[in-house]
């Protein structure tokens, strides 16, 4: 390679610099002004050059230090140098004179990286035929009209070549009317290293490329050439033209200048002068070369693949055309395109006729909100053509730039995923078209950012905002407007409303919004809407791109906006606003239909969520293989997404922590949670709640800023909207999918975990679902694999997979050829269209009933994963030129696939079954069995079968199934091959690289490539993990929510976890403050109650409550208790008893008082306090003490007649004393004898005397 690094000629620029100082005894200033390098100014007077190599013209080689100056190219010059159609071939080494008619080619190398068609280069064929060719040129008789790709490709050769005119040639002879008497030949040169080059030919070559390449092609702004190639055909004539006649004088002139910075390239024919079309052979008359079939004028990519016929100029009669038309950069003649990857081109054709014209169009993908300028070519525009668009299903005016390219400028589209850009002329029909992609306002890139995160906060003082301010207009002292807009679903016609100018500023890219500038205004009929995006726009858009009526718009993605509506918020609400606003949602929310019982379920685990291929997908704002910020979930590691919508526009998402577990809003805020409306809409996109991005912010992210992030996550608003509105589901009832595989050459892993190898050439059904329920088909194309050092391999491996899903796209992913796998190994076609994944905002295509991806750390499209809304999905890898997929598919397809990755049953026995029905025998040892009796039965051919389906594969050149079918080949059918005797390769090395692994084993000695070999055992490793850890089932308990206030050692819930549970300072913990998870996937019974965190203050309520409700509790019965006894006694006391028919008769005791007179009396007073009854007390006539009675009860004797007393109950609990308000005054003392006053319940009442008491006189 020719290119040196920067690093090294920095360092070896400095050190000459300091030598040359040291022999010249040069000053510093000097030495600084040999080191200085000017400023860049594109649109100014001068642009950077660097230093000056040598004189005008140059060589191939050059010399830096030869003057001692930088090069400045102005204005003026580079006017100059591109007034000229062809490029400098003046140099006498240019001259190729070893071309001639014997020797018409001669190989080159080039010593840089020339992506061209796909595949790499690093060397070329320079042909006297007209072209330049990147292989080995065909020797073969060719027949007229040429047809590329070679359709009998390998077997005859298909050389790879740009030719801007392929014909037979010889080197013809000046004319006399001429003035270039230049030498007749091919003339070659080779650039390289244009970005370092400080030379002035080099750096008016580069400036002139640059320009002319990014004035004449849509798409090419930013291109700088880091090589040239520039072949030129001067004077070449055509072969076999008479001897006799003056056919040498008629001759053709024209070039080929190629450039490119190594990832992309484009090629410009100048056609100087054409005098013929058509060689002798492909029927040209002799004398002037005209008739027959002329030259071939196009492109091949070889080797079989792809070819571009420049129509529709090539081998038709319109090839005289070529010196009128292309019209690049303004020359008739010029001829653009850009050729790495696929062929574009940039000039304009009024000779295509058709309802179906292919469009050209940069970029090809824009923001759904409108506003992005998107440059178009391919008809010929006039200065006063009327140029209309049409983008989906809407209209809008173009504007004319030169002949070959006008702009438009995107509408608003209610649409994601392609849609169909077409072009009309002055009122006519769409004849132009295209595929322009609509991406959601989440998956576009930023047109306009904030510096920092200050949007989300409720007064952030100022805004720093960032544009992009290229994409509006080169001049940034232009006009700009920045405004805001609004989103809200208050009908079910979702509204995008303009809202209020922020401000007016320059196109500088950058400012600050002052906040407080906005605490005035007055939005009364906007207070309902959350949900914002900013808007950038030219002031004057007229002014700056001529004839523009609509300005190109930048968009900021959705943000919330309380920083703009808070003081009007607080004016109307007060200081509990976002209370206010969230509540306000909650109302709302309410009201709309259930959906979070019908999404998809989390894993538990996030080793099951990055295995389900099938339903999710990464969240790119926070993965773990990507943007790991995760500034919405703080505390995730990764979060994923579900990858399709449901019926009810509903998604789901799951976030995982960094043990890997399931986070839920049951625990913190941050967890994931079920969307009302997913993120890339629904159709009708047009409706609310269906509307891609916007629908979504509206309806699950804004609601979190007012209710969690502005209120705090202890909140009313948050924890409704936590464990009510939008709560986590947990994973208790998550089911994984089933997998099988192929990889190597090739091995099979079934559903059912059957292993077995099959070495089928052609195309096979995968699987194939087709129930009323289900339609699925995947299908595999193998090819044999590449030669080895000894010959042919007698094996074939995986290069195709194509499948479909009920109503979905067809999608084919194929295993590029190892020459075009530089940049992409993968490609991606769907409905026949190739896909790149190479932008951000391209990492995840959405398409009708399929969504396919490239995970964001994968640049090269090793990597690619589809996903069906049935919930199958395919996994799709490439390494080292081998490829391998995966087949996930859920529960609903168990008992109905059929091919060669099973029946799918959970019994192997009953795995391998055959179109027909009939089961084989599975028995891994006897491969030419299972060859013969399973694996060839599910060929695919070209006719559509009941039982195999069709092929679902895209054949381009006109191929078949049947072209990849080979009814003689025969694999090697050892389980573990022979070792060659002459082979390198030994058992032992086998067994080291391969251990156990009986399908490693077989792919290092088939193909003796230890890559191969390595790559088969990972990849079957890997695949055996998945298996086994990814898609296991996980028995889970469920949620176990954090209290409030609190938090708890661990969110795991998974069997023989103990959850440990605290309160924050300042509260107290109640309830069960241990949980433990049992193997049945229950949480222990809380025995002490559901744990909570209560504030001190209220837990000491709370224990004051307690103390007196068990207080109450054991006073309100007594108090009853006592008082049925006193209510009990004052029913059944003396005065309520039938008087006796004797007189009692008093005994005299000790007195109390100063009245022994006095009579006795009842005893009709309250107890003061009554002390247990003592039987034994009673019984031996003590009386019992009064308590804490003043006075003490006498010691009375009264008896009773057993006449007067019989059959009446005495009261009961009468053993205490009681205040009868005595002595009386003036009344004698009399004290009454003791007696016994309780009886026993339901026993007759003795005389007195029989219980030890004394008698009472009858």
């Amino acid at each position: 390679m020719a290119a040196h690094g920067g690093g090294t000629r920095v360092a070896v620029t400095a050190a000459v610099l300091v030598a040359l100082c040291l022999v010249s005894q040069c000053s510093a200033e000097e030495y600084k002004n040999r080191t200085r390098r000017q400023a860049v100014s594109d649109g100014g007077r001068t642009i950077n050059t660097g230093y000056y190599s040598g004189p005008s013209g140059g060589l191939n080689s050059y010399n830096a230090w030869d003057d001692e100056e930088h090069y400045t190219i102005t204005e003026e010059r580079l006017n100059e140098i591109r007034s000229e159609m062809m490029y400098p071939y003046k140099d006498p080494n240019d001259y190729q004179k070893d071309i001639n008619d014997l020797t018409p080619q001669i190989d080159k190398k080039l010593n840089v990286r020339f992506p061209y068609y796909g595949f790499l280069f690093n060397y070329t064929w320079v042909s006297l035929h007209g072209f330049l060719g990147f292989s080995q040129p065909t020797s073969q008789p060719q027949t007229y009209p040429l047809t590329f790709p070679q359709p009998d490709w390998p077997v005859k050769n298909d050389p790879s070549f740009i030719g801007p005119f392929y014909s037979k040639c010889v080197i013809g002879e000046i004319g006399g009317e001429e003035t270039d008497t230049r030498r007749p030949g091919v003339y070659y040169r080779i650039e390289r290293d244009l970005y370092e080059r400080r030379d002035q030919f080099g750096v008016e070559l580069r400036e002139r490329a640059k320009w002319d390449i990014r004035e004449a092609i849509v798409g090419a702004e930013a291109f700088t050439p880091k090589h040239v190639i520039i072949t030129t055909w001067k004077n070449v004539s055509f072969n076999g033209g008479n001897s006799n006649s003056r056919a040498r004088r008629v001759t053709n002139t024209f070039q080929l200048m190629v450039a490119t910075d190594e990832v992309r390239s484009y090629a410009l024919f100048n056609y100087l002068h054409m005098g013929w079309t058509t060689h002798t052979e492909a029927g040209g008359d002799g004398n002037e070369g005209q008739g027959g079939i002329p030259a071939y004028v196009g492109f091949n990519a070889g080797n079989g693949s792809s070819a571009y016929p420049y129509t529709p100029y090539s081998q038709t009669m319109y090839i005289r055309d070529l010196t009128s038309t292309g019209m690049a950069n303004g020359f008739p003649g010029r001829h653009i395109f850009r050729v790495d990857e696929k062929i574009l081109a940039g000039n304009c054709r009024h000779e295509l006729y058709g309802s179906n014209l292919p469009l050209v169009f940069a970029p090809e993908q824009g923001n759904m909100l409108g506003g992005n300028l998107v440059n178009i070519s391919g008809p010929c525009f006039g200065p006063n053509t009327l140029v209309k668009c049409r983008f989906y299903d809407r209209e809008v005016e173009g504007v004319v730039r030169d002949t070959n390219t006008a702009f438009c400028v995107q509408p608003r589209l209610f649409a994601t995923g392609f849609v169909d850009i077409a072009v009309s002329l002055d009122g006519g029909p769409y004849y132009w078209k295209g595929q322009y992609y609509v991406e959601t306002p989440l998956t576009s890139a930023e047109g306009v950012m904030f510096a920092n995160d200050d949007y989300q906060i409720a007064d952030p003082g100022i805004l720093h905002l960032q544009w992009l301010w290229h994409n509006l207009t080169m001049d940034q002292s232009a006009k700009v407007t920045i405004s805001l807009y609004g989103y809200r679903e208050s009908t079910n016609t979702p509204e995008l409303l303009y809202i209020d100018t922020l401000m007016e500023t320059a196109n500088d890219g950058e400012s600050d919004l002052t906040t407080a500038d906005f605490v005035g205004n007055d939005n009364w009929d906007y207070l309902d809407i959350e949900v914002g995006l900013l808007h950038i726009n030219l002031t004057n858009p007229g002014t700056y791109l001529s004839g523009l009526k609509t300005s190109p718009v930048l968009w900021s993605q959705p943000i919330p906006l309380a920083w703009y509506f808070g003081p009007q918020w607080e004016r109307v609400y007060g200081s509990e606003w976002a209370a206010r606003v969230c509540n306000r949602w909650i109302e709302n929310d309410r009201n709309l239909k259930h959906f979070a019982g019908e999404v998809t379920r989390c894993p538990c685990r996030v080793e099951q969520a990055v295995a389900n291929k099938g339903l999710f997908v990464p969240d790119f704002s926070c993965d773990m293989d990507g943007n790991t910020a995760c500034d919405e979930h703080k505390g995730a590691i990764h979060c994923v997404r579900a990858g399709m919508v449901n019926a009810d526009g509903a998604g789901q998402q799951c976030c995982y922590d960094i043990d890997g577990f399931l986070m839920m809003t049951s625990d913190t805020m941050w967890g994931g949670n079920p969307h009302r409306a997913h993120n890339l809409g629904m159709r009708p996109f047009y409706e609310a709640n269906k509307m891609p991005s916007l629908s979504h912010w509206y309806h699950d992210v804004a609601p979190f800023y007012s209710c969690c992030r502005w209120q705090g996550e202890q909140s009313q608003g948050c924890t409704t909207f936590r464990f009510e509105r939008r709560a986590s589901q947990d994973c208790v009832g998550y089911q994984p999918p089933s997998a099988a595989t192929v990889f190597g050459d090739p091995h099979f892993y079934t559903f059912d975990d059957v292993q077995y190898t099959f070495n089928g050439k052609g195309e096979y059904v995968l699987t194939r679902v087709n129930t009323d329920r289900n339609k699925l088909d995947v299908q595999g194309r193998f090819e044999q694999a590449p030669d080895n050092e000894r010959g042919p391999v007698l094996a074939t491996q995986l290069t195709a997979i194509a499948a479909r899903d009920n109503f979905s796209t067809t999608v084919e992913i194929r295993l590029r050829p190892t020459e075009a796998q530089w940049r992409y190994k993968l490609n991606v076609l769907v409905n026949q269209k190739y896909l790149y994944f190479d932008r951000y905002p391209e990492k995840m295509q959405i398409f009708r009933g399929m969504l396919v991806y490239v995970p964001t750390y994968i640049h090269n499209q090793s990597q690619v994963v589809v996903l069906f809304q049935s919930g199958a999905g395919i996994e799709v890898l490439e390494n080292q030129g081998q490829m391998a997929a995966r087949l996930y598919l859920p529960l609903t397809f168990m008992n109905q696939t059929t091919g060669l990755f099973g029946n799918w049953s959970n019994d192997a026995s009953d795995d391998l079954v055959t179109p027909d029905g009939r089961i084989v025998s599975v028995d891994i040892n006897n491969m030419e069995n299972l060859y013969s009796e399973f694996g060839l039965q599910w060929l695919l051919d070209d006719k559509e079968d009941p039982y195999r389906g069709g092929s679902l594969f895209y054949h381009e050149n006109g191929r078949s199934s049947s072209n990849y079918y080979d009814p003689d080949f025969l694999p090697v059918f050892d389980q573990i091959p022979d070792i060659p005797e002459n082979s390198t390769l030994t058992a032992d090395e086998v067994k080291r690289v391969c251990g156990d692994s009986y399908q490693c084993s077989y792919d290092f000695i088939m193909t003796e490539r230890r890559d191969v070999a390595v790559f088969s055992k990972f990849y079957q490793d890997e695949f055996v993990n998945v298996k086994s850890i990814g898609l296991q089932t996980i028995t889970s308990c469920g949620q176990l929510p954090t209290p409030q206030n609190g938090r708890k050692n661990t969110f795991a819930f998974t069997p023989g976890t103990m959850v440990k549970f605290e309160c924050d300072p300042g509260y107290i913990l109640v309830g069960e403050a241990r949980r433990w998870c049992y193997a049945s996937g229950d949480w222990n019974w809380p025995e002490d109650g559901e744990v909570s965190c209560i504030g001190e203050n209220q837990y000491k309520m709370m224990y004051a409550g307690i103390q007196t409700g068990i207080a109450l509790s054991i006073l309100i019965p007594v108090v009853v208790a006592l008082t049925f006894f006193y209510m009990h006694a004052v029913n059944n006391g003396p005065q309520n008893r039938v008087a006796p028919a004797t007189p009692y008769t008093y005994k005299p005791a000790s007195t109390v008082g100063s009245d022994p007179g006095r009579p006795p009396v009842r005893d009709e007073t309250m107890p003061l306090r009554g002390g247990p009854h003592q039987r034994g007390d009673t019984d031996s006539g003590v009386s019992g003490k009064g308590g804490d009675s003043q006075l003490s009860s006498s010691d009375v004797d009264t008896t009773f007649s057993s006449e007067g007393v019989k059959g009446v109950k005495e009261p009961q609990h009468m053993d205490g004393a009681y205040y009868t308000g005595e002595p009386l005054p003036d009344k004698p003392d009399i004290q009454f004898a003791e007696k016994p006053m309780d009886l026993e319940e339901g026993t007759p009442q003795q005389p007195a005397a029989a219980r030890g008491g004394a008698a009472m006189p009858i």
